[in-house]
């Protein structure tokens, strides 16, 4: 799968590496993310991805590895990333960008798109995405504090209903001081 299996001249693009990943293997797509991360189309490209469904979950996850990198991405970039991600078919592209909420900050045009997501993860039958989705209302309160008060609502009806494992994300935000 990776470029090591190519031959001497052969060198794939982000797009076929992509697609040829086998969506699992944490390897492969950290091979994917080493062979591209410093070709200065990397980040449009995977934005453009992030917008087709069978790329959709390699793509957002190499973007939250460039993000915990260190690499930000510009504020056009993050709202053509909030746009689509209420689109995506993958609970795990979702996913991806929830947990990448601390390195993409909500600008005031995709406050409401932002806003809608995470009512939508709220209620996702996926415990992962309902998790980060809890903590993408945290973020959103932090920037925006009108959100504050409901969320703490929200984080109330979860510590009663949630499964242990929303219940201990959200005890790691409280210990923040929210």
């Amino acid at each position: 799968m990776s470029n090591r299996h190519l031959g001497a001249n052969q060198v794939m693009n982000i797009a076929e590496a992509v697609e040829r990943w086998d969506g699992k293997s944490a390897d492969d797509i950290g091979d994917i993310y080493h062979h591209h991360h410093q070709v200065d189309s990397f980040v449009p490209e995977l934005i453009e991805l992030c917008g087709q469904a069978g790329f959709e979950k390699g793509a957002t996850w190499l973007l939250k590895c460039h993000l915990e990198k260190q690499h930000p991405l510009k504020a056009d970039q993050i709202a053509a990333l909030y746009k689509m991600a209420a689109k995506f078919e993958s609970w795990e592209a979702k996913l991806h960008v929830l947990q990448s909420m601390p390195y993409l900050p909500v600008g005031q045009s995709e406050k409401n798109s932002v806003e809608f997501l995470l009512r939508e993860c709220l209620m996702d039958k996926n415990k992962f995405v309902r998790t980060w989705a809890y903590n993408g209302f945290y973020e959103l309160s932090v920037q925006y504090p009108e959100y504050a008060d409901e969320t703490r609502l929200f984080f109330e009806m979860a510590m009663k209903d949630e499964a242990a494992s929303v219940k201990a994300r959200i005890r790691n935000i409280l210990k923040k001081g929210f």
